[in-house]
């Protein structure tokens, strides 16, 4: 429902969403809401009886924005406007509305402005699915409305103020709402302002064991001392800078332990904590926030399955997938603690020893070791119900589940090449790689923390790339290339899609299978111009307007740039790295979640697809493993080493990294036309240059 015309603004679980000129109107996804909760569906603006005439509308930051306008000329002798009007949001737990009106006039301009208010105390699953829900009925005060949702905890107050102290409007209650309107004198050369606080209050709760109801979520204190890039192609430099903010508007406080961080995997449908997703997106981040991933481990790690439940596929050591809040969840998709994920529980590992490599101290790891241990056997004890040794997920039996429980989780998201869905039980190619990563990653760490059975996971490993290359590769008229996936009956789902894009980076690939998969996914059935196509436009179910088959994911172009440049395979990774940053440019450096699949030949600039979320945790993410990727970093603090590579040249020339968090130290690297340098400080370790 969202479009590229709106504007959100973002503050851990609280957004807002607005039309360009700041207006929330209802009907559609418009308004505040805090953890999946819609506590205003409604604040028009008005002056003088008409709407602000609008001049420009955008984010600041992740949760500011600002709206410029103006009133049209009310004396037949004034030419040009003289009210100017600046209309600036924040979000935090609650949200402030300013507006100011600046008079340029020689005489004092009386302007009536108008408020329209309601609150229909949606959940996000009514929005996204159009649900009407009505308006709650209002309480009108002397300078505030207060709205409560019929029968439940949750509570809205709006107050208006006028420069700075409780403003006295006519309030009442009209069809469809709440209108309160006040006579505003703006003296000549000055300006007046009334600001629109937004307070709420309810049961915030998760439905966690022993959760407690709060009404507020804390805010997450932002972000600081990140490192800085510089770099010959401005536009890649922006779209970091962009992206960095999107990622701070996400990161949220965990419930349960406030101090530890995880990022929320989208604005406005996914503004929760996602396995998968918030993972994801700590791993990206680790060059510019390690913190972020050790906040993003203990809070899955507290979650993490103990016990069998069918109803919401909870198992013994398993990572869950999504978690729904308050006294709402049960109108969500799925159940309000939700576990219907294949690939969250290796990522977990996986982000375990990413982080230990990246200098995160071992007294901030070694409580994780049970997690990690429990996670290792839930791939061997769980997540390989017919022990053929792979990963798979079943059809789900319960009330409410998802049919597809790799990252491209739609209904028909995963096709066979001539065209039909395939359907569970299924074992996904890029969820090997990802076991196959864990078992290494779980037998490093492992024997760096004293525990046995790394070599038992090794030996695992080295059978899992056995039994893959034997069972998930195939051939066309192009040449061989991995499948996307095995069904119940071991028959290939053949499709050529960009899930083997994910196999570059976790090590399962031969040197000259990595080429091979590098020539598949530059060729220009796979990359559209503005990053990797989900599904080769050559396929029969090829849709550039699909979710998962033939879109463009941001962060599924970044993961294949990073396993690319770590195969040293610089040339397609560049070749990727430069359409996504192309595409970025076309989105104001704001990547959304996704976008059509469509390239430079049929639009000159990237063509939104209408419901993504933006921002979105692992969009904003992927940029961040761009630059990790472009400047080959592949830190090893506990080998004593940090790897730099030459891989940005190709597509930016120069680049300069000043801050990059190792450790007890910091990394700063410089990448010229003709040579790369590298210096760390505070951490000793020996950079290799290559």
């Amino acid at each position: 429902m969202s479009t590229p015309t709106q504007v959100t603004s973002v503050r851990g679980e609280s957004f807002a969403i607005s039309a360009a000129e700041g207006d929330m109107h209802r009907g559609g996804d418009h308004g505040f809401y805090v953890r999946d909760v819609r506590f205003l569906d409604q604040l028009e603006i008005t002056c003088n009886g008409t709407s602000m005439l609008s001049l420009a509308g955008h984010a600041v930051a992740s949760n500011w924005a600002v709206f410029h306008g103006y009133l049209p000329a009310v004396h037949p002798d004034h030419t040009d406007p003289v009210v100017r009007t600046v209309r600036s949001r924040r979000v935090e737990s609650g949200m402030l509305e300013h507006l100011t009106l600046h008079n340029a006039g020689v005489a004092t301009e009386t302007v009536m402005v108008s408020f329209q208010l309601s609150a229909d105390f949606a959940d996000i699953f009514d929005v996204r699915h159009n649900r009407t829900v009505p308006p709650a009925p209002a309480t009108l005060h002397a300078s505030s409305v207060g709205f409560q949702r019929p029968g439940g905890q949750e509570q809205t107050l709006v107050t208006i103020m006028l420069d700075g102290s409780p403003a006295q409007p006519v309030l009442a209650n009209v069809p469809g709402g709440t209108r309160a309107w006040l006579q505003v004198p703006v003296p000549p050369q000055d300006h007046r302002d009334l600001t629109v606080e937004v307070a709420v209050k309810g049961n915030f709760g998760t439905r966690e064991p022993g959760d407690t109801p709060v009404d507020v979520p804390r805010s997450p204190a932002p972000l600081t001392d990140l490192p800085t890039i510089a770099c010959a192609d401005n536009r890649f430099a922006r779209l970091v800078h962009r992206s960095v903010q999107d990622l701070e508007g996400l990161v949220t406080p965990d419930p349960a332990q406030p101090d530890d961080r995880f990022a929320a995997a989208g604005s406005p449908w996914f503004l929760t904590l996602f396995g998968r997703d918030s993972i994801w997106a700590a791993l990206m981040a680790l060059p510019f926030d390690p913190n972020l991933a050790t906040g993003t481990l203990r809070t899955l790690a507290r979650r993490q399955g103990t016990r069998n439940d069918p109803e919401t596929e909870e198992q013994p050591g398993k990572i869950l997938h999504e978690v729904r809040h308050g006294s709402l969840a049960e109108r969500s998709d799925l159940p309000p603690w939700y576990y219907g994920s294949i690939d969250a529980t290796p990522l977990f590992v996986v982000l375990v020893h990413e982080a230990w490599r990246w200098g995160v101290a071992d007294d901030q790891l070694e409580p994780l070791m049970d997690n990690v241990e429990a996670a290792l056997a839930w791939m061997v004890d769980h997540g390989d119900p017919d022990g053929d040794g792979f990963l798979e997920y079943l059809p789900f039996e319960g009330g409410r589940g998802l049919s597809n429980q790799g990252w491209k989780d739609s209904e028909d998201g995963i096709r066979f090449a001539d065209g039909r869905v395939a359907t569970a039980p299924l074992a996904l190619t890029e969820v090997q790689g990802y076991a196959y990563a864990a078992a290494r990653a779980g037998a490093d760490l492992l024997d760096h923390f004293g525990r046995t059975g790394g070599d038992d996971w090794r030996a695992w490993a080295k059978d899992m790339a056995e039994r893959f290359r034997a069972s998930f590769w195939t051939s066309d008229e192009s040449g061989p290339y991995p499948i996307v996936a095995l069904d119940g009956d071991k028959q290939q789902v053949d499709s050529v899609a960009s899930n083997m894009g994910h196999l570059l980076w976790t090590g399962i690939l031969s040197a000259d299978e990595a080429a091979l998969v590098a020539e598949r996914l530059v060729a220009p059935d796979m990359a559209s111009g503005y990053g990797l196509r989900t599904l080769s436009s050559a396929s029969v179910a090829y849709n550039p307007l699909s979710y998962h088959c033939g879109s463009v994911w941001p962060h599924d172009t970044a993961i294949a740039v990073w396993g690319l440049a770590r195969m040293g395979l610089v040339d397609a990774a560049s070749e990727l790295a430069g359409q996504l940053v192309s595409a970025g440019a076309g989105f104001d450096e704001r990547l959304p979640e996704l976008f059509t699949g469509l390239g430079p030949e049929v639009s000159p600039e990237p063509v939104p697809y209408p419901s993504a979320c933006r921002p979105q945790a692992w969009a904003a993410g992927g940029v961040l493993l761009l630059v990790r990727a472009l400047a080959g970093l592949e830190p090893d603090v506990p080998g004593g080493t940090v790897h730099v590579g030459s891989q940005a040249r190709t597509l930016l020339g120069i680049l300069t990294l000043k801050g990059i968090p190792l450790g007890r130290g910091h990394l700063d690297v410089e990448v010229s036309a003709h040579d790369v340098t590298a210096t760390t400080t505070g951490v000793d370790l020996e950079v290799v240059v290559g």
